[in-house]
């Protein structure tokens, strides 16, 4: 076994040239209330890792440009598009009038884990919420669905950038299913 080198990985890569000519997967992410810039920048990153449609970045989400998400997104708010809304429920509405199903990332009196995910349900929106209040109620309400990651020592959660890549990467994994 031997570790590829930098060019190796990237003759397989999208470029920022061409970015716009690869199939992305039929997930969009909204943020709402997020607290750390560095959390952003990480999503950022992990959601062009996973070449998704878009981000949606609500409340007081901090969103680019700033050098602090640029750290951590290492040029990814230039390759996931990306939009800011005051209030989440604007853009909840108009991607359920689209036929994106809302699925919230919470452990609620109703979520599944996250690898029970149904793959017919594609295009989704995958909500995550503030690192310690969660998802809002009203944002609750209107979702299709809530997924959790089911924990096994004393801590309740995890970091929100680490939860995140984790059910993003097997929600890629659940639609990968469907297509073979």
């Amino acid at each position: 076994m031997r570790k590829l080198l930098h060019d190796e990985i990237s003759k397989n890569r999208l470029s920022l040239e061409n970015v716009d000519a690869g199939e992305r997967a039929p997930i969009y992410v909204l943020l709402d209330n997020i607290r750390s810039l560095y959390n952003v920048g990480s999503i950022f990153r992990t959601s062009d890792g996973a070449f998704i449609e878009k981000i949606f970045l609500t409340g007081f989400t901090p969103y680019p440009p700033r050098p602090e998400i640029e750290k951590t997104a290492l040029g990814a708010t230039k390759t996931i598009p990306w939009e800011y809304y005051r209030d989440p429920l604007e853009i909840i509405y108009k991607l359920k009038e689209q036929k994106i199903k809302i699925v919230s990332l919470e452990h609620t009196d109703s979520s599944i884990p996250h690898y029970n995910y149904n793959p017919a349900d594609y295009p989704l929106c995958l909500v995550i919420g503030n690192e310690i209040k969660g998802i809002r109620d009203e944002i609750l309400a209107l979702s299709d669905i809530a997924v959790e990651i089911p924990m096994y020592g004393v801590k309740q959660s995890l970091n929100v950038s680490v939860a995140f890549g984790i059910a993003l990467f097997d929600l890629l994994r659940i639609r990968k299913t469907m297509q073979v």
